[in-house]
């Protein structure tokens, strides 16, 4: 199966690119395609996909851990490539694990084609996966934020705090901290403030 290409931008039109790899010009769907220019030289991870009815689709991505979101999105039933393009371009990947990881479905829902029911659906079937990959050490960028509530995540479920309380307090928590900067402690005290008073 075709890993990655590398090869010249030839063609943009929406979530559409055409690259250019040697005698052959290929289509591929990325979710930052609009930031790709013709003429660009790129190196893309990509996803080979079969649909029964449209047959196959190629899609591209700007790292593997793109590729890797991508594929934990459209593992969720009733979420298909379209959508995951969609949440990945909208939303961008930090942005996406945030807002799974704080359990905040109204961004979710913000991303065309995903409504409050699907998004919390998405939270629900995400949250561990989520939490999994950002404690695997995986390079986030700027991701010290999600970094700190995946440990308040652990933290909170070592006090045998079920899921359902510790992601009801991160969504409290994260909702009072939108835009704030916080260490660790004052999460932790927060969100057990939050608990406690449930």
């Amino acid at each position: 199966m075709i890993y990655s290409i590398e090869g010249t931008i030839k063609h943009v039109d929406g979530y559409h690119v055409v690259v250019s790899v040697g005698p052959l010009a290929l289509e591929l769907q990325a979710p930052h395609a609009a930031s790709l220019l013709n003429g660009q030289q790129v190196v893309l991870a990509t996803y080979f996909h079969w649909n029964s009815e449209h047959g196959p689709s190629l899609y591209g991505f700007a790292s593997e851990l793109d590729k890797k979101v991508f594929l934990m999105i459209i593992d969720c039933p009733g979420v298909g490539p379209k959508l995951g393009v969609a949440a990945l371009a909208q939303l961008g990947v930090k942005d996406f694990l945030d807002a799974v990881q704080t359990n905040n479905s109204k961004a979710l829902s913000s991303v065309s084609g995903i409504g409050a029911k699907k998004a919390e659906q998405i939270i629900v079937q995400l949250r561990d996966k989520v939490t999994k990959l950002i404690q695997s050490g995986i390079d986030l960028g700027q991701s010290a934020g999600l970094e700190q509530w995946a440990t308040v995540s652990q933290a909170l479920a070592s006090l045998n705090y079920s899921r359902a309380e510790i992601a009801h307090a991160i969504k409290q928590v994260s909702e009072m901290q939108a835009g704030k900067e916080a260490t660790f402690d004052q999460l932790m005290r927060q969100a057990l403030g939050v608990l406690m008073r449930q």
